[in-house]
């Protein structure tokens, strides 16, 4: 690296780096991968001679995105044969991070699992536009198609993105946390009749296992029946203790077991009950939480 361009890049890559790591992450929905991206990307500026470019941060998302889209258009084919429900990787966010996050909604499990269902070139231009601003002369140069196509495809991941959303209202951080406490208390004391009254009666109950451990390979519908299941799997398989950490901005549920971290918990709040529970049980999706959730 010149003397220059490495003073300037080592000075502005702390800045930088939530952003790449945050484009990486929404695209991917994997922690790990999203990591590697970030150390491709530093690899690459740093052996790049970019003391004429204006806009570094938009340059270091850009490479970003252009490596991600390329895991994406592979992963697309490992998703189809996953074992069971796929979940994103679990992003600790707030006071439980090790590094600073970029956090909007768009980490959110919600929203990652919405962003799940568009296409790999659609997922691309909503991140990289509705999310990072960059202008649409570069998502087309990420893509390698024309900036009328990337602006319309933006548009169209907009449009499918509000649709799936539909008019679920925010929910204030305050209840968040209230019910997540009261769903905590509720669990752990074995009540029932709490459960079901904290979900709402078509909740579903989503678990990612990946074939690594046992989990339901469909979704279980009905706040009755989740309940239930979910007490008789922890009187079978008791948790050793349960923190409330954030995960995607909002509260979540971790659950401890024989010295390591048993599952993650997330929930979708409407209308003062849980609508969705989700639970990622893959050791591969927990095993970067180790480190910074123990002790």
């Amino acid at each position: 690296m010149g003397g220059g361009y490495g003073e300037r890049l080592g000075a502005e890559w702390q800045e930088h780096r939530p952003a790449v790591f945050g484009v990486a992450y929404r695209l991917l929905g994997s922690v790990a991968d999203a990591e590697d991206v970030v150390q491709d990307v530093w690899l690459r500026a740093a052996a790049a001679g970019l003391g004429d470019v204006d806009d570094l941060r938009a340059w270091l998302v850009t490479v970003a995105a252009r490596r991600s889209y390329d895991i994406l258009k592979s992963a697309r084919v490992q998703r189809e044969s996953y074992f069971g429900p796929w979940l994103p990787e679990p992003l600790l966010t707030g006071p439980d991070a090790a590094e600073p996050v970029l956090v909007d909604e768009s980490v959110g499990s919600a929203m990652l699992l919405i962003m799940e269902e568009l296409s790999p070139p659609e997922r691309v231009a909503f991140v990289l536009h509705d999310v990072f601003g960059l202008e649409f002369a570069r998502i087309a140069e990420v893509l390698g198609g024309s900036v009328p196509a990337a602006r319309k495809l933006a548009s169209r991941a907009r449009h499918r993105v509000a649709e799936a959303r539909g008019s679920a209202p925010d929910v204030p951080r305050a209840e968040l946390d209230r019910l997540v406490f009261a769903f905590r208390a509720a669990y752990e004391t074995g009540d029932l009749a709490a459960l079901v009254e904290l979900m709402h009666p078509d909740a579903v109950y989503l678990t990612d296992g990946g074939g690594q451990v046992s989990a339901a390979r469909v979704p279980i519908v009905g706040g009755q029946r989740i309940a239930e299941v979910l007490l008789r799997v922890g009187r079978r398989w008791r948790a050793d203790r349960i923190d409330i950490v954030e995960v995607g901005g909002e509260p979540a549920l971790v659950l401890h077991r024989d010295g390591g971290i048993h599952s993650v918990d997330t929930f979708v709040i409407a209308d003062g009950r849980i609508v969705a529970y989700r639970r990622v049980l893959n050791p591969r999706k927990l095993a970067h939480l180790k480190a910074v959730t123990s002790g």
